[in-house]
């Protein structure tokens, strides 16, 4: 499917257009970016994107003493944030959307992707308490095949979240098809639709590895 295909097909897939964050991307997807300045960058994406995924937070009426008198001001409702993040490379973004909300609980899903069979692998798992009663927000910065977006929501929903969101900053088709099938009820914030998966499944014309380039490990 094409990317108008996709938003029309499925209508909670957001991709965030605003000036900065093309930029932002576009910078990302420079070979010449180096290491500290592609870290920085996902990180300012992660609170960009993030702001967009939280902007229906619920709140409610907080009594505050201003220097001047006494008001009621919205504060958030309910249990704080959970960003879960998908290891290594959604770590990166995982620290931007922190800087939203800095008490937010974090977990851990540690997955690599087998080489022969592109499917997920786990080999780390550690969540806060209470997921049941969070807004979770699964972050990676690149939807791919999806087997690991699918996998470690699967994870979330056996510990009982239902309010989950999964934000990326570059998602092929393929990725998002896959994805949407297996979660339908699991809103997406999306940097860039790219054209398509290659035939070692990296997206093109994508970034390489975010991995390596957030870590310098290649």
């Amino acid at each position: 499917m094409t990317r108008d295909e996709l938003l029309n097909a499925y209508p909670d897939i957001f991709v965030i257009d605003h000036p900065f964050v093309k930029h932002k991307l576009t910078s990302l997807r420079d070979k010449n970016t180096n290491t500290r300045e592609f870290r920085m960058l996902v990180e300012e994406l992660g609170t960009l994107i993030g702001y967009e995924a939280t902007r229906d937070l619920e709140t409610e009426d907080a009594t505050v003493e201003t220097p001047l008198e006494t008001t009621l001001s919205p504060m958030l409702k309910g249990k704080k944030l959970c960003i879960v993040t998908i290891m290594r490379a959604g770590n990166g973004l995982a620290e931007g959307v922190l800087k939203l909300s800095p008490s937010a609980r974090v977990g851990h899903v540690g997955m690599y992707r087998d080489p022969e069979t592109k499917q997920p692998v786990e080999y780390y798992l550690k969540m806060p308490h209470s997921v049941d009663e969070r807004t979770i927000i699964v972050v990676d910065p690149m939807l791919a095949t999806g087997n690991s977006a699918i996998a470690a929501i699967d994870k979330m929903k056996e510990m009982g979240a239902k309010d989950i969101r999964f934000i990326c900053l570059f998602a092929a088709p393929e990725g998002i098809e896959a994805f949407k099938k297996s979660h339908p009820d699991v809103p997406m914030y999306v940097g860039a639709i790219d054209r398509e998966l290659d035939e070692h499944a990296y997206i093109r014309p994508g970034v390489g590895d975010a991995g390596d380039r957030i870590y310098g490990t290649r």
